[in-house]
């Protein structure tokens, strides 16, 4: 399944729907050429008869352990075939597969058999005991059909219908009679400590008819299921009614699992191919919530703009006439505030070394970042394309090695440093290392695991290859025209002898600043959050990259006026440490993001298991760590525009 080419009106199109139609219902999404089906006898090279049924992965809100569909003692396709998949799609654990569940288009099935399998009582490994495993932990299917998910639709409170792209594999009863969500669905699950297997599945699939249009057959805009259970006795004579199919908590006689499907069509010209994903993710959080952060970061910006436009416009502009006020030498004596720090404001900082060394990588986040989320509002990193999110900002990541060399150097030069073999090393090494050593730990247990998540060998040295030999190299070229620049150029020189910095009160010491600098751009971004961690952790599609690209701008704008703002504040009380101060402050919002994913995991999800509580948090700290080089570099840039720009305006003698 290949991606049609956008043409430049199509792509002109996409970007001005996004921009001028935020809130519209149906849009375009790119990732998948139409794909026409016709009855049988009616095919034609460029009209098909046969629907086929990809399986996922299934995966739990339970754990963080995916598992591949073959884990389980399902029904398997006899000559399966995986499609092709790309770097982000093994990454996320995706593992997709061929089933043995094949249609016929317009042609209806009704209690068709797709396989049994019998289980002994006390027989090892039978798989039913991994089934029922995955039942207590709610695990969910994911199976795909003209790489729509296949959705799973019910209702739940204030009448709305939400549409699931999973279905779970069952329930449980427990023995004081309680059970999942799934069985609450299906009162006649009432025998207590029981398991339901769902062995049966109504799948309705929707098409839009081409009748009239520039193309032949039918294209399909939805595939509905209904996961039933029912515990037939006679393969012969297989009746979709009765008692559900019971498995009992301990096995004390051979069991029998039919699995069976029903499968109608139907014709729906009022929906488009275009905007057929609109049906799942209208039953997504509303795009209200999305409104209330998009306005709660924009009041946080309109006052951080408010504060800075009067330090600028009134304060510091009354210090610039002040201090460039040619009078006596007694006046001269008299001045206070920034300009005494004069000499000293640009002093090479302490540990010179690794301040250049993070400003490089988070210069490199920063422009992977910017290109990933302009490229998703685009609509080529849609939930169509499955995985081109994550393979675009490895493959970025691994492009940009020449702009963080080149910053990190140019940096420490400007600095005085003279290590730089050691500076290019860590550069191109530090951040990343830390990154992989910790990617690899949780591999390491998703492979002990058994989980589908497991980044296969082959994976992992494809990986390190990228990084080892273009990375790394790139960084080398971006450090080499580093240092072969000169030296950032100061305004004003700098002392031999450092000037003595007077007793500061509580609020302008480091530690406080630092804590209070985070606040707001945590603020910021807050209810984005929340949506990016549920699809994450609890399996929500992502979409809205429209609103995230505008937090992720309201971001970089707070970020900077909060780390300007301080800075000025520093420097009137004569504090002249401001090179990691300006750095630690925005990044500071890193700590309340990892507070926050903390507080999440406890009062959000319902993982259970030691194994899934390291991964979850050892993912955080990759996720964490990112944001902390990604926010301190654009505090530390912006409060060094601000102070170059301040010292040059100034006269000095």
């Amino acid at each position: 399944m290949m991606a049609a080419p956008l043409g430049v009106r199509e792509r002109l199109f996409a970007l001005v729907t996004l921009l001028c139609a935020a809130r519209c219902g149906g849009f375009y999404l790119p990732g998948l050429a139409p794909v026409s089906f016709c009855e049988e006898g009616k095919e034609t090279e460029t009209c098909k008869t046969k629907i086929e049924l990809f399986v996922n992965r299934l995966d739990s809100v339970e754990s963080v352990l995916p598992y591949e569909y073959d884990t389980f003692d399902f029904c398997k396709d006899k000559n399966e075939k995986r499609p092709s998949e790309n770097l982000g799609q093994v990454l996320f654990g995706e593992r997709i597969a061929s089933s043995p569940y094949k249609f016929i288009f317009n042609k209806p099935e009704t209690c068709k058999m797709v396989c049994s399998k019998h289980y002994k009582p006390k027989q090892e490994g039978n798989g039913l005991t991994f089934i029922k495993k995955g039942i207590q932990l709610d695990y969910q299917h994911h199976w795909i059909v003209d790489n729509m998910p296949v959705t799973w639709c019910y209702d739940v409170e204030d009448g709305h219908k939400y549409c699931s792209p999973g279905f779970p594999v069952g329930c449980i009863v427990t023995p004081d009679g309680r059970g999942k969500d799934a069985c609450y669905t299906y009162p006649e699950f009432i025998k207590k400590n029981t398991f339901y297997l769902f062995n049966h599945v109504d799948i309705t699939i929707t098409y839009h008819s081409g009748n009239g249009e520039n193309w032949d057959g039918a294209r399909l805009i939805s595939a509905k299921l209904e996961p039933k259970s029912y515990k037939h006795t006679d393969e012969e004579h297989l009746v979709c009614d009765g008692l559900p199919m019971e498995i009992p908590q301990e096995l004390v006689s051979n069991l029998d699992v039919i699995y069976t499907y029903s499968v109608k069509f139907q014709e729906n010209n009022a929906t488009k191919w275009a905007s057929r994903w609109d049906y799942i993710l209208e039953s997504l959080p509303h795009t209200n919530i999305q409104w209330f952060s998009i306005m709660n970061s924009l009041v946080i910006v309109l006052f951080l703009s408010g504060m800075v436009a009067m330090i600028m416009l009134r304060t510091l502009h009354k210090d610039i006439a002040r201090y460039n006020q040619i009078d006596s030498s007694e006046d001269a004596q008299e001045e206070f505030g920034w300009k005494l720090v004069h000499g000293d404001i640009f002093r090479p900082p302490k540990k010179g070394m690794l301040l250049s060394v993070f400003l490089g990588q988070g210069t490199q986040i920063f422009i992977m970042t910017f290109i990933t989320l302009f490229l998703a509002c685009l609509g080529f990193l849609s939930p169509a394309n499955r995985g081109a999110l994550m393979t675009c900002s490895v493959v970025l990541w691994v492009l940009l090695g020449t702009p963080a060399g080149y910053v990190s150097a140019r940096l420490y030069k400007t600095f005085g440093g003279e290590k730089w073999k050691t500076n290019v090393l860590l550069t191109a090494l530090l951040c990343p290392g830390i990154i992989f050593a910790d990617f690899f730990i949780m591999n390491v247990i998703l492979w002990a695991k058994g989980s589908s998540a497991a980044i296969p060998f082959g994976t992992l040295v494809a990986i390190l290859a990228m990084w080892i030999g273009i990375s790394v190299p790139l960084t080398f070229v971006g450090a080499y025209f580093g240092f072969k620049d000169r030296p950032v150029e100061h305004p004003v020189r700098t002392n031999q002898i450092p000037r003595q910095i007077p007793e500061q009160s509580f609020f302008t010491k480091p530690f406080p600043g630092i804590i209070m600098g985070g606040i707001l751009p945590f603020g910021c971004i807050f209810i984005q959050l929340f949506f990016i961690l549920n699809s994450i952790w609890s399996h929500q599609m992502y979409y809205m990259f429209g609103f995230l690209f505008l937090v992720f701008l309201i971001l970089l704008i707070t970020c900077s006026e909060a780390t300007v703002l301080l800075c000025y504040f520093h420097l009137c009380a004569e504090d002249y440490h401001w090179w990691w101060r300006s750095f630690l402050t925005s990044s500071f919002t890193a700590v309340y993001l990892f507070i926050y994913a903390v507080h999440y995991f406890f009062s959000k999800l319902q993982i259970t298991g030691t194994a899934s509580t390291i991964l979850y948090f050892g993912y955080t700290m990759i996720m964490v760590l990112i944001f902390f080089l990604f926010t301190g570099a654009i505090g530390f840039f912006s409060c060094y525009w601000f102070v170059r720009k301040i010292y040059s305006v100034v006269k000095v003698d």
